[in-house]
């Protein structure tokens, strides 16, 4: 089997697991919170960033470089399992329907808090040595 078609069943795989936990994760706290702000993407991105960070260090750099786990972990269930494209069609809608305090604050949050997110994973990761 060549190496590709492997890489591409990774990536299969790993999208089906992310993005049915974001479905998942999403309509539970669309349970508890109403959808007038973009919460429960703004939680998944926050999440899907810390888990980035510190899997990115686990995964890459702590263990021997395994392409498949990468592959599967990194690129397919979290690449599915953050969106930036409903990030972004959410803010749009926000501005659309005249609340601009609300999308700019969910621009201002989504950047900040994901960025934050993702260093502070690193930084776990290797404060706990992996």
């Amino acid at each position: 089997m060549p190496v590709w078609f492997g890489m591409t069943v990774m990536v299969a795989i790993g999208g089906a697991f992310g993005s049915v936990s974001r479905y998942w994760l999403s309509e539970g706290i669309h349970y508890f919170f109403d959808r007038g702000f973009p919460i429960a993407i703004l939680v998944v991105n926050v999440l899907g960033s810390l888990l980035m960070g510190f899997l990115a260090v686990y995964i890459i750099d702590k263990m021997d470089p395994d392409y498949f786990l990468r592959t599967l972990v990194l690129i397919g269930f979290l690449g599915a399992f953050t969106t930036f494209s409903t990030f972004s069609l959410d803010t749009v809608a926000l501005f659309n329907r005249g609340a601009y305090g609300l999308a700019l604050l969910n621009i201002g949050l989504s950047v900040v808090l994901c960025l934050f997110a993702a260093a502070a994973g690193i930084w776990f990761a290797n404060k706990l040595g992996y």
